[in-house]
């Protein structure tokens, strides 16, 4: 499996906010993970990402065993994420906010930046240029120039996902990336995440938004107070008395 999860598991001292999940993602395809408020999903995208360390359990990449490494290192690796409430800078352009990303493959160090080497320069411009590839790539070429605070929230949703882009991944986590904006604003970020996908990204997303998560994702996985509770097609996650249970009783497809 392109990634897998076995036995995942987070305390945070009497709280278990995820327990013992087992759980995998095939290369090139659109997973999702949802669930109530609550009920572990950002924790686990936190324990992948390197956000945080599992208290037990082992996460593999490509076979290799990430399990606890720093989230640089998991990064550098070929996952990226985004998060919840946009993290950028604020005060910075658009363009400037998604070279910081690609500086993740560079090698400058502290003396190549203060003099100025070949090095520096080369690698200067290949940020650069990748900054304008994935700005182009996502629609905000138009943005570049434009300070982050000034800018629309879907703009800044589009500015997330070329920041997590310009690391060069192989896989993206997304969490929520729709929340806060409009049915019409949800569709074209729909699009650029069937467009990330068919660009050879394999993306695992959590999301409230039940009509979109069931039209994108291939695979979805439900968690409830922390526990893995369904797995499996949008329609045999409509169908599941449990997950139904889990919203209250009401249909996962409203």
């Amino acid at each position: 499996m392109f990634l897998e999860v076995k036995k995942l598991t987070k305390r945070f001292g009497g709280l278990i906010a995820v327990k013992e999940v087992d759980y995998t993602i095939e290369k090139g395809k659109i997973n999702a993970i949802i669930g109530p408020n609550g009920a572990g999903k950002s924790t686990f995208f936190n324990l992948i990402s390197g956000m945080l360390k599992p208290s037990s359990g082992k996460i593999f990449f490509k076979h290799q065993d990430i399990t606890g490494l720093p989230a640089n290192k998991i990064a550098k690796l070929g996952i990226s994420r985004t998060f919840q409430t946009t993290t950028l800078f604020e005060k910075a352009s658009v363009f400037e906010n998604v070279v910081v990303g690609h500086r993740l493959r560079t090698k400058t160090n502290m003396f190549d930046a203060l003099f100025h080497t070949p090095r520096y320069k080369r690698e200067e411009e290949e940020s650069k240029e990748k900054a304008l590839e994935v700005l182009k790539f996502t629609g905000l070429l138009d943005v570049a120039d434009q300070v982050v605070a000034n800018i629309s929230q879907e703009e800044k949703k589009r500015t997330a996902f070329a920041l997590a882009l310009a690391t060069d991944p192989e896989l993206v986590f997304l969490d929520e990336p729709t929340a806060g904006i409009n049915p019409d604003e949800t569709d074209k970020l729909s699009e650029l995440i069937i467009e990330m996908a068919r660009d050879g990204i394999t993306v695992c997303l959590i999301e409230h938004k039940m009509q979109m998560v069931m039209q994108l994702a291939e695979k979805i996985m439900v968690l409830n107070y922390g526990e893995k509770i369904a797995e499996g097609t949008p329609q045999e996650i409509q169908n599941n008395e449990q997950v139904i249970k889990a919203y209250l009783g009401g249909s996962v497809s409203a």
